[in-house]
């Protein structure tokens, strides 16, 4: 049995044997582990599920967008007034404590109406992003490619929905 083994063509043979099955185990593995299958299916299946939206669009197509201008510019006028009433008998250290209070004033307002346009925009890309079964969606300068681009669908959703 011994010479067998020692023998240079069963050598050869044997040793090709074994490495076959290696071969043929690490490829089953890294397959499994992977999983390679449900990764491609996966993947073919999320691109479909991906929507984009262009913000800087809808934000500028929003239907209230002069109302919530109107309403800032009225915020900083109202602040403006009230600083030059009230500040002339301050002294230059009063005055610049009273101006960063009102600039603080004015960012929690402008923070506010920016809520919320955001949160009306945002609901109608849900409602938009639901109806076409999109399971995400991206704002579309970080995408590099794919998604389905619903920005124009979101845009006449907001159009529709003026109150």
């Amino acid at each position: 049995m011994m010479e067998k083994l020692r023998n240079p063509k069963n050598v050869k043979t044997i040793s090709l044997i074994v490495a076959a099955i290696f071969v043929i185990g690490c490829f089953t593995l890294a397959m499994s582990a992977g999983g390679f299958g449900s990764s491609v299916a996966s993947a073919a299946g999320s691109e479909s599920a991906i929507g984009v939206v262009d913000y800087q669009v809808l934000v500028s197509q929003y239907p209230k967008l002069e109302q919530l201008n109107t309403e800032m510019e009225k915020a900083k006028n109202e602040a403006r007034s009230e600083f030059d009433s009230k500040s002339q008998n301050m002294n230059d250290q009063q005055k610049e404590e009273y101006y960063r209070q009102l600039q603080e004033r004015l960012q929690v307002k402008f923070k506010e109406l920016d809520d919320a346009l955001r949160k009306d925009i945002d609901e109608v890309i849900k409602k938009v992003a639901d109806k076409k079964g999109l399971k995400v969606v991206v704002e579309k300068s970080t995408v590099v490619y794919g998604g389905t681009d619903i920005t124009d669908e979101v845009a006449k959703s907001l159009q529709s929905t003026k109150k």
